[in-house]
């Protein structure tokens, strides 16, 4: 009974594997599969990210096309994988397969289209060259890429002359950040309002979207039934490489016709024309290329009519302004511009008042207004917009105030002194010289300073480059160069410090040291008949015996008794020189007498 048992146990277990070996495979290649392909037309002149969705995607899973190899491949999601068709690839339709690291695989046919847009360039291809020798080694396809997901309008429909608000959806399809998006608007019949044409949009994380608007205006003479903007979008990633992506956006235009002034059986429709004037900032100046805290400059601004009547009493208001004559009803009178409620924080108004009268704007009439303006000393370095309002009337006496924004740089470059801390002698030629080099921070707030190096147009230069650091104010930072000049004359030294600016841009601080050099002296040896031993020093002069005499008596007598090493001979007595007809007689020394 035991036994029979056990044969029924085993039999059901081995059922049980069986059917679980049949089942997981089935149901894990089942769930694998491609829906689509973003975008589906490439070209061959650059490469291009294309974003396969699907199901069951994994970690490991490869793109490959048909007849052409694997992709660079990244893993976004399990419904999403990138990857990098790269330039130079033949044109055709190829069908996408996505390989699973278990081997699973699933296709879908002509789902790639791949075009030429300089087809001399694909007849110079070796026809038996590799397309794998195209392909760049895996990871150099990594970028940002941005494009545009969807956009839309604040209205159902426009018509000439009409004022509204375009959204735009950026998505990143690459697989870097991007960062520092800026959006570039220009069209021949759309006028942007308030930004200038320009929307700084930010940074938008791989696989993520940003939504941002841009007010628009159509022109009152559009006849067409369509318009279109041109939209650029340059970008970096976190490296600082640039991109930049150009697109067309398509906008339905709304004709609004009034009828003919007789009634015939083929009347004339003509579309009506806009009668609101719009003045619009065109471009702006500065006469001082770098603005600091404290600096006075005239900003010189750029306005055009670009409406279709004439805009009459102009009233340029930097900082913001309004109308207080009391609607669009009426006439404006005297007084009826109010200016005093603007932003002046960073900027404030020089030499005259904020407010300027600019006179009458036909239709695309412009000039250039200029507004003097001083930055605030407490400003800290950063880009601050500046508003600017246009007040006036048209024909019908009704009132407008046109807003404007414009944006300034404001900078904080460290303000040091480089100079010598000591003074430096003349220097000579072909012979090692110690430069006492200091840079003083002679601002009011610390500065982070990269490395200073100095640098001879001639001559040999050591210990000339070091890292400063950070100044705090009224601190200074030395360096002992040693330099070995091998010219005569004046030379100019060249001390530069590196640093990177508020906006993260690296700058260069540059000052010239000049230094004279010359010519080593030559010493001359002695003459007047002193003796020495080719050294330069005076010799000692020999003692005789009655040089020795003549001491001990000096200094019985309490006189000085020292031997007398130089040339002088004040105060010896005579030196009787010895020769054949007056020898030295030495007397005898008398007998010792006994006790």
């Amino acid at each position: 009974m035991k036994r029979n048992y056990s044969v029924v146990f085993n039999i059901i277990t081995l059922l049980a594997v069986t059917a679980a070996l049949l089942l997981y495979p089935s149901s894990a290649k089942a769930a694998l599969g491609i829906s689509g392909i973003s975008p589906d037309i490439v070209s061959n002149s650059h490469q291009t990210t294309i974003t396969v969705s699907g199901t069951d995607f994994v970690a490991g899973s490869l793109i490959s096309l048909e007849n052409f190899g694997s992709l660079n491949t990244s893993f976004s999601s399990t419904i999403a994988l990138l990857a990098i068709v790269p330039a130079g690839i033949p044109a055709g339709i190829y069908t996408v397969t996505v390989i699973n690291p278990d081997s699973s695989t699933a296709s879908l046919s002509n789902a790639l289209s791949v075009i030429s847009e300089a087809p001399t360039a694909v007849l110079t291809v070796a026809p038996t060259a590799a397309p794998s020798a195209t392909v760049e080694p895996p990871g150099n396809y990594e970028r940002p890429m941005i494009t545009v997901d969807t956009y839309s309008l604040d209205q159902d429909t426009i018509s000439p002359g009409d004022s509204f608000i375009l959204f735009v959806t950026l998505y990143n399809a690459g697989q870097q950040y991007a960062k520092n998006i800026v959006a570039t608007f220009s069209s021949a019949d759309l006028m942007p309002r308030e930004t200038g044409g320009v929307v700084a949009v930010g940074e938008i994380a791989p696989g993520n979207h940003s939504e941002f608007s841009q007010p628009l205006y159509l022109s009152g003479s559009m006849w067409a039934s369509v318009t279109s903007l041109n939209m650029v979008v340059s970008y970096t990633n976190e490296a600082g490489a640039g991109y930049s992506e150009t697109f067309t956006i398509s906008l339905p235009v709304h004709l609004v016709y009034s009828p003919g002034v007789t009634s015939t059986s083929t009347p004339t429709q003509t579309p009506t024309s806009s009668v609101k004037p719009q003045l619009v900032i065109t471009g702006y100046t500065t006469n001082v290329t770098t603005l600091q805290p404290g600096t006075q400059f005239s900003l010189a601004v750029n306005i055009q009519n670009m409406g279709n009547s004439t805009a009459k009493n102009v009233t340029m208001i930097v900082g913001g302004g309004s109308s207080t004559s009391g609607g669009d009803g009426g006439t404006q009178q005297p007084g009826g511009v109010s200016g005093g409620s603007g932003e002046f924080t960073n900027f404030a108004p020089m030499e005259a008042s904020n407010v300027q009268s600019l006179g009458d704007f036909s239709p695309g009439y412009n000039m250039t207004a200029s507004q003097p303006l001083i930055v605030n000393v407490n400003t800290a370095a950063g880009a601050y917009p500046l508003k600017i309002s246009f007040v006036y009337i048209n024909d019908q006496n009704h009132t407008f105030v046109d807003d404007q924004v414009i944006t300034l740089l404001v900078y904080r470059l460290p303000i040091v002194e480089i100079s010598f801390y000591q003074e430096v002698s003349t220097l000579l030629v072909a012979q090692p010289n110690t430069l006492p080099i200091q840079v003083v921070n002679l601002g009011r707030s610390s500065v982070v300073l990269g490395m200073m190096r100095v640098e001879a147009p001639t001559g040999q230069l050591s210990n000339n480059s070091i890292l400063v650091g950070t100044l705090d104010p009224g601190g200074y930072f030395t360096l002992d160069a040693t330099f070995i000049p091998d010219t005569l004359g004046s030379t100019d030294l060249v001390i530069s410090i590196d640093y990177t600016d508020d906006f993260n841009q690296q700058q260069v601080i540059t000052e010239a040291l000049t230094v004279d050099v010359m010519d080593q002296p030559v010493i001359e040896p002695p003459t007047g008949g002193s003796t020495n031993d080719g050294s330069g020093i005076p010799s000692q002069v020999p003692e005789t015996f009655l040089h020795k005499v003549w001491r001990f008596v000096m200094g019985l007598i309490g006189l000085d008794s020292g031997l007398n090493t130089g040339q002088s001979t004040t105060n010896q007595p005579p030196v009787e020189t010895p020769s054949k007809e007056n020898p030295i007689i030495v007397p005898a020394k008398p007998p010792l007498k006994g006790p």
